[in-house]
């Protein structure tokens, strides 16, 4: 995306959820294809694609900074979108093995299917019965943890979780690494200091924001630094 590309892209998703929004930035980066199908793609796919869109847009490395949960103490680290990809599954892959029954990987529509659901076991239980389709009813006996390990298993690019130990305590987790939310952070700062450096130069110079946009952030950044001298 360019600058008008990206402006167009947080007008849109500003106030969507963020099921939503994670479409909205898998259409931007797949814009070859059908935009009705990518609800209907898995999760690690649009992971993978989000990954590639962030890259060419931001770069390979991904900035980080969480509060360990057992004394606050702040941990910076960067991470690498290459390095997600390098986990994405073979072209094609669609189902994953658990214990005797093959069921579907989830895609956002699933997700989007019980994003309603008031806790976490029954949201895993109605997931799970989307997912083995017309498989045998045997499949109930699955627990969240045997589906969740066959489904990373089939698809390490889905559900990105970070390894992580506080240099200050020692202390070990696992945080997740939500691709989508982390993209559209990124999209929503870069947006609003687009909007801010459209005001600065219209102002100064009249000029549309389309002729604004239309500038190389070299040149853009240029004019910006007369403006602010």
């Amino acid at each position: 995306m360019d600058a008008q590309g990206i402006i167009s892209c947080w007008e849109q998703g500003r106030r969507r959820h963020p099921l939503d929004r994670a479409l909205l930035l898998h259409a931007a980066a797949t814009p070859d294809a059908d935009p009705e199908t990518l609800a209907d793609r898995t999760l690690g796919e649009r992971n993978a694609a989000l990954l590639r869109l962030r890259q060419s847009l931001f770069g390979d490395a991904l900035k980080s900074c969480v509060e360990c949960p057992e004394c606050g103490e702040p941990l910076e680290f960067a991470l690498s979108a290459s390095a997600f990809l390098e986990r994405a599954p073979a072209a094609g892959t669609r189902h994953a093995t658990v214990g005797d029954y093959r069921v579907r990987l989830p895609t956002t529509r699933d997700l989007a299917s019980v994003a309603g659901e008031p806790d976490e076991a029954s949201a895993t239980r109605k997931l799970l019965d989307r997912l083995r389709g017309d498989s045998d009813s045997g499949a109930d006996s699955i627990s969240a943890d045997e589906l969740a390990s066959a489904l990373d298993a089939a698809d390490p690019c889905m559900d990105l979780t970070l390894e992580l130990s506080c240099p200050a305590c020692a202390h070990r987790w696992n945080a997740p690494f939500d691709v989508p939310a982390y993209l559209w952070e990124e999209v929503d700062v870069r947006a609003r200091r687009l909007l801010d450096e459209v005001h600065a130069l219209a102002r100064s110079y009249g000029w549309s924001e389309r002729e604004i946009l239309g500038l190389s952030d070299t040149r853009r950044h240029a004019y910006l630094e007369r403006v602010l001298a």
